[in-house]
């Protein structure tokens, strides 16, 4: 792949962290071979950065630099070429609020690029199968996070009249979820939280919210700055079971992380309840057995579990249940499969070998949708890293495929008057945000904007709200 090559066109689909890692490291690649490349990046959403923005608390510090992070990645390989129009002049093209497989289809795509990368990760729950986890008062934690983050396809209002609700995973983000719900509104004040969810979250009528995980202390899937956070909101008091801590020794810990986690688990153990007025608490060795209510939840049931010779997880035959009228599941995702592309239903992925996906020449995949939804964002670098390293394999070997049709594909969106976003229009609406923040009641760096309808006005647009 040398400059005398051929264009290199590659779309990719999603524009999270995944589809932008992606992006990158191909521009930087092909950059290295002397070669040439467009990419485009479509997103279902407005906005970029995926579960970034729409699926992470917004208590959390460290995603403003992980932003940055995108941002910079975005905007590090500004010219395909002098000669081109402005609109079309970016290596790296955003192009929000399209759906492919609705606005656009996956074959068009594939008759417009040498590749099509599917970066679509994973926004669904993972399946709770268990009697009664369809009633009413039965939630799964995604769309949980998707209201408090201000996703603009959920309802504006959720129901937060249970005094005692229960959290069934040992995740991160399990602890999101217990960490928004035992939280007073007014600790969320500072952050980019919606003002319709500060509304919501100040009329909560939570007093204890209980955390369940089938497993023991030392099996724990958190992270050491998810679970210190826990232990540092204000007014609320967390709560162990020395039952639950039967033969723990951290310094027996197979990693660090678990080392300093556990540490973090016997401090609370030996910390005096304060009297606050919302309690957390932390139950181990629990396995799901039923939620139980006729009109809407009124309790769950577990059993006990324990660890067995192997190691492996044994059930008890001890049933405890517990009255609560809320059950949040975050139990894990579910892939988000794209229309006319490969899925594996069973696993909720794309089948791909190293990111290729099987049987589809110049298709590839690369993050949750890849692998599944595990791991971090390091994991999603590497991920796209090896399908991006298989991909420049392939066009150096001359396996991909010559772009059909050359014309561009914004001019196949204009003609079906698809309202989509630029680049451009995210910087607009990234100003729009953060003046609305400077201005607010209570300043803070932005304020979201929720409804999609305004978030493509202001991004078409181009105007501050004055």
């Amino acid at each position: 792949m040398t400059s005398s090559s051929p264009t290199l066109r590659v779309a990719i689909v999603g524009a999270g962290p995944a589809g932008i890692y992606a992006g990158n490291l191909l521009a930087g690649a092909v950059a290295a071979l002397d070669g040439r490349v467009e990419i485009d990046l479509f997103e279902s959403l407005p906005a970029p950065y995926g579960l970034i923005r729409y699926g992470v608390a917004p208590d959390h510090p460290r995603i403003k630099g992980i932003v940055n992070s995108l941002h910079e990645m975005l905007d590090a390989f500004p010219a395909a070429s002098d000669d081109e129009p402005a609109a079309t002049r970016r290596t790296i093209r955003f192009i929000g609020n399209v759906e492919v497989g609705r606005d656009i289809s996956i074959d068009e795509l594939r008759e417009r690029y040498h590749a099509v990368i599917l970066a679509t990760g994973a926004i669904r729950d993972a399946a709770l199968d268990v009697p009664g986890v369809d009633l009413p008062g039965s939630y799964g934690a995604a769309d949980f996070v998707a209201w408090f983050d201000g996703h603009p396809d959920v309802a504006r209002t959720w129901p937060l009249d249970a005094s005692s609700v229960a959290v069934i995973g040992n995740g991160n983000v399990a602890l999101d979820v217990a960490r928004v719900l035992a939280k007073h509104a007014v600790d969320l004040r500072t952050t980019e939280v919606p003002d319709n969810v500060l509304e919501g979250l100040e009329s909560s009528a939570v007093t204890d919210v209980h955390v369940f995980g089938r497993r023991g202390p030392a099996d724990i899937k958190f992270t050491p700055i998810e679970l210190r956070e826990l232990g540092e909101v204000n007014d609320v008091d967390i709560v162990l079971y020395e039952e639950d801590f039967d033969d723990v020794d951290p310094a027996a810990a197979s990693t660090n992380q678990l080392k300093v986690m556990l540490r973090t688990l016997n401090g609370w153990r030996e910390r005096p309840q304060t009297g606050a007025s919302r309690r957390l608490h932390l139950h181990f060795w629990h396995a799901p057995v039923e939620i139980t209510g006729e009109d809407r939840v009124a309790g769950i049931r577990f059993e006990r579990t324990a660890p067995g010779p192997d190691g492996s997880l044994v059930r008890t035959g001890e049933i405890r249940e517990y009255p609560i009228q809320a059950v949040y599941r975050a139990v894990g995702y579910y892939g988000t499969q794209v229309a006319g592309a490969p899925f594996d239903p069973a696993r909720g992925v794309v089948p791909n070998e190293g990111g290729r996906v099987v049987g589809e020449p110049g298709l590839y995949a690369t993050g949750w949708i890849k692998r599944g939804p595990v791991g971090l964002i390091g994991h999603t670098k590497s991920d796209a890293l090896e399908t991006i390293s298989n991909l420049v394999a392939d066009a150096e070997a001359g396996l991909l495929t010559a772009p059909a049709d050359a014309d561009d594909v914004l001019a196949v969106l204009d003609e079906r008057e698809t309202a989509y976003t630029t680049w451009d229009g995210w910087l607009a609406l990234d100003a729009h945000e953060r003046h609305l923040g400077e201005n607010h009641a209570h300043t803070r760096e932005r304020v979201k904007v929720v409804p999609r309808e305004e978030q493509v006005a202001v991004s078409r647009d181009g105007a501050l709200v004055r």
